[in-house]
């Protein structure tokens, strides 16, 4: 356990200083809510002593809200319902939750821990961190932003999950980072989350949206999906803080966009396209106009192999800007979080054989809403 306890009031002061399935819901729609002050105090009388765990909820819970989104429509049937979801204090006026939270809606109410009621107006969305920042009418008195956290998470450290599952407002749980630098796949999204964060804090409906946190209160992801099975997700803070400052100065985000299609080099790719190592990027497409066009090579034909279909002779890319790129969670972490559409990316690749190098200048992803 760590042995992290910090006093409330300087923990707030650092904080401030610094500046399943997709895990939503759907619920009918209420009556509005009512803006301003409440009276409504967080008994704190005879506690139990707690742990770290107690002090960093103290000093954080004022900053994570629960969202209602209003005016969601229900593909199956048409009818119009309500989403809820978490989010939490950016800056004075801004909160983060997920896009996916927000969805199809025209309104949303924001509630905090003390009771208050705030209506919200979205500034900004993205589609491709799965992003979104809404500005608030009201912030209590004395609540204060939650920083994201500069220093990357490493696998085995503890972290809590803060937010509303099921509805149920202002719960915690504890776990550790499972794992870091994954592509998160979605079926009804035609491409994947680069640089998400594992965790086995549990992570249900209702959670996304809400931040995953370390023992100093910092953000280390917006968590995004989860189901309670011992397995969540969350993009990580090194993405956010990319999308989120651009979101609420422009109301979106640019992201690099090379146009391939792609695949990871392991055995059995290896052995098809006689490659030396089970390393690097396999192009198994490159798509009409994008960026990739006319400079790298897409995948001639498959071949069976052990009941699987292996493309071979594409272009493999070994390295960008001389960043070694051995699986395609290695590509997609480095195009989102080092590059910008327009830059120029010196690709190290393995062609017909050789070892070569081409130049090529990054495009913008094509935008998609709901």
């Amino acid at each position: 356990m760590h042995d992290f306890r910090p006093d409330r009031r300087s923990f707030l002061a650092a904080a401030s200083a610094g500046l399943a399935s997709v895990a939503g819901c759907v619920e009918p729609r209420a009556e509005s809510s009512i803006e301003g002050d409440s009276s409504h105090d967080i008994d704190r009388e005879n506690l139990a002593e707690g742990s770290a765990f107690t002090d960093l909820y103290d000093a954080i819970i004022e900053s994570v809200t629960q969202i209602r989104v209003f005016g969601i429509e229900d593909p199956n049937t048409g009818a119009e319902g309500r989403g809820q979801g978490s989010g939490f204090l950016y800056d004075d006026r801004h909160i983060v939750t997920n896009d996916h939270v927000i969805a199809t809606g025209q309104a949303a109410d924001v509630r905090y821990i003390n009771g208050d009621w705030t209506s919200a107006t979205l500034v900004g969305r993205d589609y491709h961190s799965d992003l979104a920042v809404l500005e608030v009418d009201h912030v209590p008195k004395g609540v204060t932003p939650l920083s994201l956290s500069e220093r990357r998470p490493v696998v085995g450290q503890q972290v809590a999950a803060v937010g509303n599952p099921l509805g149920y407002e202002g719960s915690m749980s504890a776990g550790i980072v499972s794992g870091v630098d994954r592509t998160l796949d979605f079926p009804d999204r035609a491409f994947s989350f680069p640089n998400v964060i594992q965790t086995d804090a549990a992570v249900n409906p209702g959670n996304s949206g809400g931040p995953l946190v370390d023992l100093d209160g910092n953000i280390v992801g917006v968590i995004n999906s989860g189901g309670g099975d011992n397995i969540g997700f969350a993009i990580s803070a090194a993405l956010a803080g990319r999308v989120v400052p651009s979101l609420v100065d422009d109301g979106s985000y640019e992201h690099s966009y090379m146009g391939i299609g792609l695949r990871s080099v392991d055995r059995l790719v290896a052995e098809a396209n006689d490659l030396p190592e089970a390393t690097g990027v396999l192009v198994t497409d490159v798509f009409d106009g994008s960026a990739a066009d006319g400079v790298l090579k897409p995948a001639s034909r498959t071949v069976p192999r052990r009941g699987e279909s292996i493309p071979v002779g594409g272009d493999v890319v070994l390295a960008m800007d001389g960043e070694p790129i051995p699986d395609r969670h290695a590509l997609s972490t480095h195009l989102a979080l080092e590059t910008s559409p327009g830059d120029a990316l010196a690709i190290r690749l393995r062609r017909d054989g050789e070892t070569i190098t081409r130049e090529l200048t990054l495009g913008a992803r094509p935008s998609v809403s709901w």
